[in-house]
């Protein structure tokens, strides 16, 4: 091995390290690795940044614009609310939702797919008084499974395609991916429809409302005392058969920034204190209303929740938010817009901290309390994503949805007949977006996931870095080894094994961009066809199902859910094994070796 060598992969094993660690953002993991690169010699400078400029880096962005315009036209809230009034039973429900996730997911992100199924998914879970967790899992999962269908449907794909442009002069086209991750799409959605679901933890089995989403009883919030309020004076554990009565625990109290010892059951409240409460939104307005306390710290009179100016707004907090690893005070929210962090409720894990100093994380759900008619630009302000009652907050342009779905289905047509080059069909759609105002100048910026983006431009030069040491040949004969003797199916199967299983632990996007080079350094190593290994790739880096960590829609419905961490691989271990027992078929048969 040389010193090239032993450098990038001792780089890469601190990457992968600190990406299944998880207490780093991955696109600052990636950036430093780049750096350090850059700094040992092993990456060219004037390599250092073609990532940034690579055709992937740049259609990945413009599909995450116009998944964005897609979503303000309101063409797909009109159909999924169709689809879930027609789904009279819960097995018919999740194949509704799912089939229209799946499909979705082709043509659009599938993140902001998830995004505007979930709210509805949700609502209708309500509606039927049964717990969300029976189908927002599958709902992710659909919404996942669908991406493997076009090009554009998973950055996987997107990378695949243009790693194979440039090893071989000719790309994966548009539909090339249909043929295997449409029936593997199929057949998963049919699973998770019929059987994944019926896999989860009985508890989610009970008959729950969307008030008992949670294991813990809700939101931990902190509620200010006012001088009129009738809680003064009594001590702590004196609230609680009043609180009980509203479904609310009283869990602590705060003085002068401080939270008291313990849970400060003996001391008295007094004005200006803050009780730290846990319950359901609905049962904190009520307890709001006997005790006439406040949201907000300061003296306005803003009133319960039945104020019309001031409501309450669920959102879900995906990665690589603006809130994400910060502390809710640091983005001064009040002075901003009047609106408060009101409670937090993180699924399976206890805080001690002040909500307002508390390191938001990822998967989190938060309640936002403020004026109506900003609630919806500080959610997309902060990067979250609302759980209910977008629609009533978001201007949709519901009368511009044909015209904007017609722009989207014209670029996809000339792209794939060769009339267009891709990232200029998409980038029409872009300009023609914002002009047409389907899409708001200000949320092309807002619309792209820069954490993606700086993880795909610092990946890409270490991905080729290792390719052209030689780093990629030394695995590729490894795995090679591991099945030597054996057919190049068998060869096959174990590079879609191993890949899937670090799609399951970090970014797909990083599993994909170090994958596809030993794919293609096996296939020259057995003498046979690239185009199948590369396509197990594909496969592989989109199939996260085993943790809430692997794929982002995994993670945003964890909170909203209640599920737990090892929740997950009991629908997503025997769909992980149904997608390698259809796709390495489909996959030998459709490009053959």
């Amino acid at each position: 091995m040389t010193t090239d060598q032993t450098i990038l992969f001792s780089l890469l094993f601190v990457v992968f390290a600190l990406l299944i660690w998880g207490r780093l953002r991955y696109d600052l993991v990636a950036f430093m690795a780049l750096i350090a690169a850059l700094v040992l010699g092993v990456v060219p400078k004037e390599q250092a940044f073609s990532g940034f400029g690579h055709p992937a880096t740049v259609i990945i962005a413009l599909v995450l614009i116009v998944s964005k315009g897609l979503s303000n036209s309101g063409v797909v809230e009109q159909l999924a609310r169709q689809v879930s009034r027609f789904s009279h039973s819960l097995q018919t429900h999740i194949a509704g939702m799912s089939g229209i996730a799946a499909a979705l997911s082709a043509v659009m992100n599938n993140v902001a797919a998830l995004a505007l199924l979930m709210p509805v998914d949700m609502q209708a879970a309500s509606k039927a008084k049964r717990s969300p967790a029976l189908t927002l899992m599958p709902l992710s999962f659909a919404t996942i499974l669908g991406g493997m269908i076009t090009m554009i449907g998973t950055p996987p794909n997107i990378i695949i395609a243009e790693f194979r442009q440039q090893a071989t002069g000719t790309s994966f086209s548009m539909f090339d991916f249909a043929p295997v991750g449409l029936a593997c799409a199929v057949v998963g959605v049919l699973f998770v429809a019929t059987i994944g679901w019926r896999l989860l933890p009985a508890r989610y089995k009970e008959q729950q409302t969307a008030q008992k989403l949670f294991d813990v009883s809700g939101y931990v919030a902190e509620l200010h005392v006012p001088e009129d309020s009738p809680a003064i004076g009594q001590r702590v554990r004196d609230l609680d058969a009043l609180a009980e009565e509203e479904d609310v625990a009283v869990i602590g109290l705060i003085r002068r920034g401080k939270r008291l010892p313990g849970q400060a059951r003996l001391s008295e409240v007094r004005v200006g204190d803050i009780l730290v409460v846990e319950a359901v939104p609905e049962a904190i307005d009520k307890i709001v209303g006997v005790l006439k306390l406040d949201y907000q710290a300061r003296g306005q009179d803003t009133g319960p929740l039945s104020n019309e100016d001031m409501t309450l707004l669920e959102v879900v907090v995906p990665g690589g938010a603006r809130i994400e690893g910060r502390a809710a005070y640091t983005l001064r929210l009040q002075n901003r817009f009047d609106v408060t962090l009101l409670g937090v409720s993180r699924q399976g894990r206890q805080f001690r901290e002040q909500v307002r100093t508390l390191e938001i994380r990822a998967g989190d759900v938060l309640l936002l309390f403020g004026p109506g008619e900003l609630l919806a630009e500080v959610s997309s302000w902060l990067g979250t994503l609302p759980l209910a009652g977008a629609d009533k907050l978001t201007p949709t342009k519901r009368h511009k949805a044909w015209l904007a779905a017609g722009l989207f289905a014209a670029a996809i047509i000339l792209a794939s007949v060769g009339v267009l080059y891709l990232p200029v069909a998409l980038s029409i759609v872009v300009a023609a977006f914002v002009l047409l105002n389907i899409l708001p100048a200000r949320q092309v910026y807002e619309s792209i996931e820069w954490p993606v983006i700086v993880l795909l431009g610092s990946m890409i030069p270490l991905g080729v870095a290792l390719e052209t040491s030689g780093g990629t040949g030394l695995l590729a004969a490894g795995i090679t080894g591991l099945a030597d003797g054996y057919s190049p199916v068998v060869v096959l199967t174990l590079l879609m094994i191993v890949t899937m299983t670090l799609s399951d632990v970090m970014n797909n996007t990083a599993t994909a961009v170090i994958a596809a080079p030993v794919a293609m350094d096996i296939a020259n190593h057995l003498q046979v066809s690239a185009d199948p290994f590369l396509m197990a790739v594909a496969v592989a880096a989109s199939c996260a199902f085993l943790t809430p960590i692997g794929h982002k829609n995994n993670t945003l419905v964890m909170g909203p859910g209640g599920y737990r961490f090892g929740d997950y691989w009991r629908m997503g271990l025997p769909l992980e094994v149904l997608v390698i027992v259809v796709s390495i078929p489909m996959i030998v048969w459709v490009w053959p070796m």
